[in-house]
């Protein structure tokens, strides 16, 4: 790999577009099109194949939730960040054009990103790709802070519920920036005509966006910042670690209270984004759906506590290979036939996360009994339900709660064709047919690749018959 020194990376002038993600990758050109043909676009479907019985072992990607606050934050940074560690998926290349909207350098090799910002022209970043991802709407609070304005489109994502912008724009206001909404656009300056100023703000719920939002702005913001109630969430800690090795004095992270002083200018510096604890956490799932045994690693075993808690009191066994490799096992011979139900209900971090709310009621259509689950978080993370019960699941959902029935209790998986509606219900879909008797067809699988890097490979790799097509649009 060239070293920093000499690679180019020298600013380039105000973009009028983001880079296509088919450019982000050095060295690789696109062919020439016809554009007076119609272009039709393949779409992903997977073909799964079971019963599966697992075995082996998966390798855990970088997380996406902590990579894409990351990225943002190299705005606030002058020179060169070397983000390692990156998945490659839609959400982080989407992310990184973004970035170069805005005239930053980004250079990816394999899973590492290079990202200058000293080129940054323009304080607007492509509103078609910050309506991708809701990760988008993050470089507010660096845009402020660094250059005094931000004008960022309203967020896209997944469609599970209400996820409001305005913890963000109170917090903003809080640090002394004006805030207003204008045509699907949130433009913010600061109302001294200079830059942001130390404050105090306590958000009503302990938001994860707002949260990176608000400590990314309050880095560079002029004095000391308090913000209370905050996520407590690992990829928080990650985002605070990275900008404390850019210059930034960070305490607190972790815990409900952050207390910020800002620095007038950070550097760049080089991180390693951390596994990805809800990729680990779904593998875990299916050794326990399949009733297999495999390891994973790299985790971060303090992080699933939530979730090896729940898979003990089930019957699944948890064993600590070493200080980033478990063992699940949930073999029939070993009391994986008689797995038991359970109670969840999903919470903010050190909670029973959101994001493995779908992939372990799933699991649970499997065990015996009945099992509780309720969404605390989001008010329409029910999508999966109708899906899973046309492979024969039994769950009832009354408001905020499924109740699922177990395997005898009327739940028996066949498979059927389904749709994945976004990327954690997608997920929960293949869980289950991974379980299931005969065939399944998953379409929407496009919501699942933006958050599990080579899950076909890393699935085959483990023994199951998956297939993943690429298909046109009839």
């Amino acid at each position: 790999m060239a070293s920093f020194s000499t690679l180019n990376l020298s600013p380039s002038p105000k973009p009028t577009k983001p880079l296509p993600h088919s450019l982000l990758k050095p060295l690789i050109s696109a062919p020439e099109i016809d554009t007076r043909t119609q272009i039709q676009t393949p779409y992903p479907k997977l073909i799964l194949t079971g019963p599966s019985q697992l075995s082996g072992h998966v390798p855990i990607s970088g997380s996406k939730n902590s990579a894409l606050p990351i990225l943002a934050a190299t705005l606030c940074c002058s020179g060169t960040s070397r983000i390692q560690n990156v998945p490659d998926l839609f959400d982080t290349r989407t992310m990184a054009s973004v970035l170069v909207s805005l005239g930053a350098k980004v250079e990816v090799l394999d899973n590492e990103m290079l990202v200058n910002t000293d080129g940054v022209g323009s304080v607007e970043p492509n509103a078609d790709e910050i309506q991708k991802i809701r990760g988008g709407f993050f470089v507010i609070g660096p845009l402020v802070a660094r250059f005094g304005e931000a004008v960022v489109a309203l967020p896209g994502g997944c469609n599970i519920g209400a996820r409001p912008v305005d913890l963000y724009i109170r917090g903003l206001q809080s640090l002394g920036a004006v805030v207003e909404l204008r045509d699907g656009k949130v433009q913010a300056y600061a109302a001294n005509g200079r830059g942001l100023v130390g404050g105090s703000f306590q958000l009503d719920y302990p938001s994860v966006g707002a949260t990176e939002t608000l400590m990314m702005a309050a880095c560079m913001a002029d004095g000391k910042t308090v913000l209370s109630n905050v996520a407590r969430e690992p990829e928080v800690v990650d985002l605070a670690r990275f900008l404390t090795n850019c210059g930034a004095c960070v305490d607190g992270a972790g815990s409900n209270k952050l207390v910020i002083k800002g620095k007038s200018q950070l550097h760049g510096c080089e991180c390693v984004v951390a596994p990805d604890r809800i990729e680990a956490g779904t593998f875990m799932l299916a050794a326990a759906i399949t009733r297999s045994c495999i390891s994973i690693s790299p985790v971060i075993p303090c992080q699933m506590s939530s979730l090896i808690h729940k898979l003990s009191a089930v019957g699944c066994k948890i064993k600590k290979c070493s200080h980033d490799t478990l063992e699940v096992s949930a073999v029939s011979g070993h009391g994986g036939a008689n797995l038991r139900s359970v109670v969840v209900k999903t919470g903010p971090y050190p909670g029973f996360p959101t994001d493995l709310q779908p992939q372990i009621m799933a699991f649970l259509t499997t065990c015996n009994g009945l099992s509780s689950v309720e969404e605390s978080v989001f008010d329409k993370r029910m999508s999966h339900v109708s899906e899973l019960v046309k492979l024969g699941a039994k769950i009832q959902v009354c408001a905020s709660t499924a109740l699922v029935y177990g395997k005898d209790n009327g739940s028996v998986l066949n498979g059927s064709s389904l749709v994945a509606n976004d990327i954690r219900g997608g997920m929960s879909l293949v869980l289950a047919g991974l379980a299931a008797e005969g065939t399944t067809e998953i379409s929407g699988v496009a919501h699942i690749d933006r958050g599990y890097e080579n899950l076909d490979m890393k699935l085959r790799f483990l023994g199951s018959d998956v297939k993943k097509l690429m298909l046109l649009a009839s």
